[in-house]
């Protein structure tokens, strides 16, 4: 699952971002490693190249730029912003991803999106949690050295001129987002919904006090040991965290808002609820937080949504499910899914290979840990026979099948609008200097015109043969174009989550059933395995 974060840096010294990128620093300070002589250690693996600086090192040609245009020299300028995108660790085994590919990825996508911009692109193998997953860093200078084509996101002029800066914009964002998920979609790498929330919403600020927290405990832990003593609590929590677990257990047993609003209030929480929003107000803090800043379950719909099942729950004498199948519906798997089910392994294929005794060994006990886990994930689906879960899996089959006719239907419809919206700009653009012909009275002058302007009149003349072609007799505003091109993305996005979903769910339930006709020794019929290929 592909991530997305953006840094904007005030920082005049470029060079930092490069010795970043290239030299191994601490994840709390930030400050640089050095070896026992004092020297920056450099980073074991990584991928790094420079855009639009010529022969030039990236911290040079940004100066120069600087210099040259004026810009970027108050201490209060953005100098340079930083883009990440983080691929899902399991992109490496599941889907081939390799710290070249993904270099690749990047550079592609900053030439794209980040035209005109002195750029480093630089790929690491692992990240600072060492989870194992592949991440791409694009630094680009803030400053723009060349004009560049009207993108989507872009609200303004000075968006696309030259000597002008770039702006990290809400808009922006929400297109870069939607893009690296096209772009998962089109390589099959895992992937979530970037543009929507998430159950749990846990910024960056809090991330990085959680990972503080926690070695500061871990290292108190270690001395209490050392003592010969127990640690009452080995995991750090933060104070957003505690307070997300009591709105969780207050959910869980209230049905109606004044109670939601009493068992919290006897924990010392006050619940406030603004143009439709709830905040929630801790004993420790004068502002409150807002639920959208703890995740999406705790504000004012989910929590009403969730106080009325708990409600119609009571009523009928039946236990209302736990926050926790709240999350699924999410996105967060269940405890029988938490670990990812897999497919049994044919010891005999495998043996006839040439696997030894060891693999072998291995084989026999993967198999059962996943036929067992397959048999707990069919009672958890309610199946209660062969029949049901086969019906199951064909109207699986039948739903990715749409799901991935629709999602191809968007391609086609972006494509055509943004060629449109290609030729609109050249048309704009060289509008004024083909009606200046009119004004052009002699013959010799109009051909000397002409000549002087031939490539603006080509371009003209070929995006009116377009628009005659499409029989478009009356043209849309750029705007308006735009405004269809974000409405599409927006639909295919929603398009990828549905596939995704029901692709992630055929996959589940074909493994299921090949693993328990695995227990049941039947084996794989040839139509299922020619079925597994096609999708």
């Amino acid at each position: 699952m592909a991530t997305f974060k953006h840094i904007s840096s005030k920082n005049a010294d470029y060079g930092a971002a490069e010795k970043y990128l290239t030299f191994a620093h601490d994840e709390f300070s930030m400050k640089p490693t050095l070896d026992e002589n004092g020297r920056l250690i450099p980073r074991e693996d990584f991928r790094i190249a420079a855009l639009n600086c010529g022969e030039e090192d990236f911290a040079i040609a940004c100066m120069r730029a600087n210099l040259r245009y004026g810009k970027n020299q108050k201490r209060e300028d953005v100098k340079s912003h930083h883009y990440i995108i983080s691929f899902d660790p399991r992109d490496g085994a599941d889907n081939g991803l390799s710290v070249d590919r993904a270099q690749q990825l990047g550079e592609e996508f900053c030439k794209t999106h980040f035209r005109g911009h002195q750029a480093l692109v630089c790929t690491h193998p692992d990240g600072h949690n060492h989870s194992g997953n592949i991440h791409v860093h694009i630094v680009i200078n803030s400053l723009r050295i060349e004009e560049v084509p009207l993108l989507p996101y872009m609200d303004r002029p000075a968006d696309t001129r030259q000597g002008c800066k770039h702006r990290c914009t809400d808009a922006a964002m929400e297109y870069f987002k939607s893009e690296v998920m096209e772009m998962c979609h089109r390589e099959n790498l895992y992937q979530i919904d970037l543009l929507h929330g998430s159950a749990n919403r846990v910024t960056e600020r809090e991330y990085w006090a959680q990972k503080k927290g926690q070695a500061a405990l871990d290292k108190r832990n270690e001395e209490i040991t050392a003592r010969g003593l127990t640690p009452r609590t080995t995991k750090f929590e933060t104070d957003k965290e505690q307070l997300r677990q009591k709105l969780r257990a207050a959910l869980d047993a209230a049905t109606t808002f004044g109670e939601f609003s009493d068992l919290l209030l006897q924990q010392g929480i006050a619940v406030k609820e603004s143009r439709g929003r709830l905040s929630y107000l801790t004993p420790d803090r004068t502002q409150p937080i807002t639920a959208r800043r703890l995740g999406d379950i705790f504000d004012r719909t989910a929590v009403l949504a969730r106080l009325e099942r708990n409600a119609q729950a009571k009523s009928t004498g039946k236990i209302a499910p736990k926050h926790n199948t709240i999350e699924r519906l999410h996105g967060k798997p269940s405890a029988t899914q938490n670990v990812r089910l897999q497919r049994t392994v044919d010891i005999e294929t495998k043996r006839a290979e040439g696997k030894g005794i060891g693999y072998e060994n291995w084989a026999k006990t993967h198999n059962l840990k996943q036929m067992a886990k397959a048999y707990l994930i069919y009672e958890e689906y309610g199946f209660s026979s062969q029949d049901e879960l086969d019906a199951a899996v064909t109207a699986a089959r039948e739903n990715l099948q749409k799901s991935t006719a629709e999602l191809k239907s968007f391609d086609a419809k972006i494509k055509e609008r943004k060629e449109l919206q290609g030729w609109l700009l050249k048309y704009v653009k060289t509008r004024d200097v083909y009606r200046g012909l009119n004004s052009v009275e002699k013959e010799k002058d109009r051909d000397a015109y002409k000549q002087k302007h031939e490539a603006d009149f080509i371009i003209h003349e070929a995006a009116l043969r377009y628009f005659k072609q499409k029989g478009i007799n009356k043209l849309p505003t750029y705007k308006a174009i735009q405004a269809e091109i974000e409405m599409l993305i927006a639909e295919k996005n929603a398009a990828y989550n549905t596939y995704c979903s029901d692709r992630d769910r055929f996959k589940e339930l074909q493994t299921i059933q090949q693993n328990l006709a695995h227990l049941r020794n039947e084996p794989t019929s040839e139509k299922t395995q020619k079925q597994e290929q096609i999708i």
